[in-house]
């Protein structure tokens, strides 16, 4: 999520990690000056360009009565993949453009905000791994974030030839932007509000650091000796370091991300020849024919561009993920076998420990040790002085001491080190899987530690304590990141979303030099490389691995390149993430077992409007999104429960006293040995039946399909939250595994 200078935290744990992380979420921003801000689709015509934005005037002087008002009001025309424009229209005007026969839709204009060394290694992508470098070096991906930093380290094009010859896009001299070379070959930004952002840069640069971290982490070069502080140090590199990379500026510091703009990003690379998008940008719930990622995304799957998009960190909530339109792969974030903490020694000599990224070496072997709420400047500012509230403390009082603060304010350590205090220990009333980075001696440690730490404070007369650089530990992983967004999937009952996880915990990667590491007033800590937690940093490990897998398989599809992703995935534990599959989806990205899957479900565009004619959308607005006229009721009759060639298999119960039969009808290819033969094995939970037929599935050539029926029968579920079965066609060099998901969507009303 973008952070600005100065944010409140609220009290709860949840709010804390959804402005700690620096990933993008679901979220919408009220905002007056915007709010006027309209993208109206109309129906094709077929023109060139320049027609399209004259019939655009042409709507609009209609409207508004004169080609002056029209042309003022005008703000953009979507012209290469979209027959849309983006105007300022009142209310009154929404509803005369929306009963035009020329019109298919208006919608609003919505502001989105944001949701490595050692983790390509721990989900199996060495360095050593082997690569076709040739084929890489033609892979462009397109980034949709807040801007990049150029002269990043990440981004050297050492040994790199010339762009492909299919890359059409463009790269100018903007401010403070150093320019492109053959790794960084495209960069533009989008600002199609004209609203100033004071803390922000009309340039592709990069103020905030976001977008530099999820694209290094995709596809930045090799840099060896990458560390923050000296910590997870390592080779950074992206998944694809030959791979080019093209950054499409669409996120403000201020005012987040606005859909007229990701529409017009998406319509560039599209345009631009982008082989796969990485988009950590939250998706706001609603319809997949509305929503602008989910038709920015429609519209590159048809062009044979894989949408990958981050699930959203609203977890541990369930009924929470975004961007889970069926053409999308949506990613979990998960965390990796190492977690940053910092031992806190007491003056009766206890040893505690905290997490956190704390880089200084204690001057002492001890500091006097206080709380905030006996810092207080008075009665009046009590309350907030229990968690360190900006302007709550009497300086005179925490000068030379470590204060004890109760999680409230985001931001505690600035307050102490502006009042001269030496740094904090924070009490959370759960304990923090991600790490934030502190500005002073500073650490966070659960209720539990935090009562033994009061017990010792009131305990003793000058009672004391020392916080010590934090180093690097060793735990068990992978496990879902509690931050992570959870299914069950809100646009339909019918498909599991998330699709699946990677690496979105302490993730190391490039930042920006024109922001320090915390944003927070004081900081005075800068570095080329940080530390970023969230589901926007899930995004490009999986974002990296597809591109990946086509580096060895240009030709395939997007829903083939997501197929292979999620049927190889690493399983993951239900005893370690109760929501199982909701948290998980298949499990962990696992990039090399990918590159030669065996079978694939592949789709094409078809598949997915049959799909949404089944879901229950209308032919009009399916229409809409196809952008050629569809009428569901002529389509083929969709069989099966969900009527999608999907690589997963999700059963909504549909009555507390009957059992619930569903019935998958699915088709494999086979991009495997030519002759092969895959028998099925069912892993049914506890009073659900699973068949499928044929049991066999035998191919004599490369490119075959193979049909087969998948039948589940589900008793009503007691206490559980979700069942977890799985089919597994396995041959004598693969295993396709399909996780099967049985819940009551009662449950989540």
């Amino acid at each position: 999520m973008l952070r600005n200078n100065h944010f409140c935290w609220f009290l709860s744990y949840h709010l804390l990690l959804i402005l700690i992380l620096t990933g993008i979420e679901a979220a919408e921003v009220d905002r007056k000056e915007a709010d006027d801000l309209y993208i109206v689709f109309l129906k094709d015509h077929p023109v060139n360009e320049e027609s399209l934005f004259q019939r655009h005037i042409i709507v609009l002087s209609s409207l508004k009565g004169s080609d002056g008002a029209a042309t003022e009001s005008h703000v953009y025309s979507y012209t290469k993949i979209f027959n849309a424009f983006a105007a300022k229209l009142s209310q009154h005007e929404v509803h005369m453009l929306s009963s035009m026969d020329e019109v298919v839709s208006v919608i609003p204009n919505r502001y989105r905000k944001l949701h490595t060394t050692r983790s390509w290694e721990f989900i199996g992508l060495p360095a050593t791994a082997k690569r076709r470098l040739k084929r890489e070096s033609n892979i462009i991906v397109g980034v949709f974030d807040t801007g990049i930093t150029p002269q990043s380290k990440s981004f050297k094009d050492d040994g790199l030839g010339p762009p492909p010859v299919k890359w059409k896009g463009s790269c100018g001299h903007f401010a403070n932007f150093s320019g492109c070379n053959n790794k960084l070959i495209g960069a533009r930004y989008f600002k199609l509000d004209k609203v100033p952002d004071p803390n922000d840069i009309l340039s592709p640069i990069d103020v905030h650091g976001h977008g530099t971290h999820t694209s290094s982490t995709l596809a930045g070069s090799m840099v060896p000796d990458a560390s923050l502080f000296g910590l997870a140090r390592g080779t950074a590199r992206g998944a694809v370091p030959s791979a080019r990379v093209a950054m499409y500026k669409v996120c403000w510091v201020t005012s987040g991300c606005a859909d007229i703009d990701i529409l017009a990003a998406f319509e560039a690379a599209i345009s631009d020849g982008v082989d796969l998008i990485s988009i950590s940008i939250g998706g706001l719930s609603g319809s997949y024919t509305t929503d602008v990622i989910a038709i920015g995304s429609f519209h590159a799957m048809r062009k044979g561009i894989l949408t990958v998009a981050s699930a959203g960190n609203d977890g541990p909530n369930l009924n929470t993920v975004a961007n889970h339109a069926p053409w999308m792969l949506t990613v979990a974030a998960s965390g990796i076998d190492r977690e940053f903490r910092s031992k806190v020694a007491l003056g009766n000599g206890r040893i505690v420990s905290g997490i956190g990224v704390s880089a200084f070496d204690p001057k002492k072997k001890l500091y006097p040790l206080t709380a905030g709420v006996d810092m207080a400047k008075s009665s009046d500012t009590r309350d907030s002085s229990r968690y360190c509230g900006e302007g709550s403390m009497d300086p005179r009082k925490v000068k030379g001491k470590l204060v004890y603060c109760q999680l409230g304010t985001w931001g505690a350590d600035s307050v102490i080190k502006e009042l001269g205090g030496i740094g904090t220990i924070i009490e959370s009333d759960q304990f923090l899987d991600s790490a934030p980075i502190f500005m002073a001696l500073a650490t966070i440690v659960n209720s539990s530690i935090g009562k033994n730490i009061n017990n010792y404070m009131h305990s003793e007369r000058l009672p004391s304590a020392v916080i010590y650089k934090s180093q690097e530990v060793k735990i068990k992983a992978p496990f879902i990141a509690s931050f992570s967004s959870r299914g069950p999937n809100p646009g339909t009952i019918r498909l599991l979303k998330p699709d699946i996880a990677a690496p979105g915990i302490d993730i190391l990667a490039s930042y920006t030099p024109l922001k320090s590491l915390t944003g927070l007033k004081g900081d005075t800590q800068y570095s080329e490389f940080t530390l970023m937690s969230g589901t926007s940093m899930s995004c490009p490990h999986v974002g990296g691995a597809a591109a990946y897998v086509k580096s060895y398989h240009p030709d395939w599809s997007p829903s083939a390149i997501k197929s292979a992703l999620v049927t190889t995935a690493r399983p993951m534990s239900s005893k370690v993430d109760r929501e199982a599959e909701f948290a998980y989806g298949a499990g962990q990205v696992n990039p090399t077992k990918a590159r030669s899957p065996g079978l694939i479900y592949d789709m094409d565009d078809m598949s997915y409007i049959q799909f949404l004619c089944h879901e229950g959308y209308n032919s009009s607005s399916v229409s809409s999104l196809l952008r050629q006229r569809v009428n569901c009721s002529t389509l083929i009759p969709a069989n099966g429960e969900d009527a999608i060639n999907y690589p997963t298999m999700q059963l909504g119960l549909k009555s507390n006293q009957e059992p619930t039969i569903g019935i998958f009808r699915r088709k494999v290819t086979n991009v495997g040995q030519a002759i092969s033969v895959y028998n099925a094995t069912i892993r049914a939970p506890k009073g659900v039946d699973i068949t499928v037929k044929p049991m066999t599935l035998s191919f004599t050539r490369a490119m075959q399909t193979r049909s087969f029926k998948v039948v589940v029968k589900a008793k009503p579920m007691s206490n559980a939250v979700i069942l977890s079965g799985s089919l597994i066609w396995k041959s004598s060099r693969h295993l396709v595994r399909s996780p099967i998901v049985i819940y009551d969507p009662k449950v989540f009303d």
